[in-house]
């Protein structure tokens, strides 16, 4: 753990401790750039922790202090993300600069980091989740070719089960109910469903990122709001 201090935090509000922990990409063209940005008092921005492709670990901002990584967010009727959550960067340029998938050192870092944090705060498998979750409108981090399904393996976030019942049809409407069992905010118009679909497929059906319902992930849908 190198301690890389951030001037930008301040208290949490409305809670104790934190229930979430939000994962990110740094969208940044190295990691370098990423720390120095979040270290910058006129950025405004900053995370509890970075973590770099070589899978060293920087903490940035004290878990008991609120961070400045989610910006406007939603999850489960949670509006303040920041006040509950723990914010983990995760370098990689993102899909403006080269978006890549993440190195196997760097996913170890990731999951041994969550693990402690898992333990310390005694979180659920469901409190890890993605800054496109809780912004889907704004943010795409961190991605569709994030190891999600290794995480969940180990309790960080889930990954479907699936049962003979979730080949049922279902419907565009029908799936905004369970895009807000599971947590989304689907907005008030079918671009705010579009786009909480399009969230839930970069962590579930990686491979067809569409905004569209089709059957694999109308499937994956009931699969998780039955575990969420």
């Amino acid at each position: 753990m190198i301690k890389q201090p951030s001037p930008n935090f301040d208290d949490r509000k409305g809670c104790d401790a934190p229930s979430l922990v939000v994962l990110h990409y740094t969208g940044m063209k190295d990691g370098a750039s990423a720390i120095a940005r979040l270290c910058d008092a006129a950025a405004k921005v900053s995370s509890h922790y970075v973590v770099e492709e070589d899978g060293r670990v920087f903490q940035l901002v004290d878990e008991a202090k609120r961070a400045w990584h989610a910006g406007k967010s939603f999850w489960r009727g949670i509006v303040d993300v920041n006040s509950h959550s723990i914010g983990i960067e995760i370098v990689n340029p993102g899909h403006e600069f080269g978006y890549r998938a993440f190195p196997e050192k760097q996913m170890q870092a990731v999951l041994t980091l969550c693990e402690g944090i898992k333990a310390r705060y005694a979180l659920p498998a469901t409190a890890f989740i993605g800054h496109s979750d809780v912004a889907p409108l704004r943010k795409e981090d961190p991605g569709e070719l994030f190891n999600w399904k290794m995480l969940a393996a180990h309790g960080i976030g889930v990954w479907p089960e699936f049962k003979a019942q979730d080949d049922e049809p279902l419907t565009f409407v029908a799936s905004e109910k369970l895009l807000t069992t599971i947590g989304y905010d689907c907005g008030i118009d079918e671009d705010g469903l579009h786009a909480a679909l399009r969230a839930f497929q970069r962590r579930f059906v990686q491979h067809k990122v569409t905004g569209q319902l089709d059957s694999e992930s109308a499937k994956t849908l009931r699969a998780i709001s039955r575990i969420s």
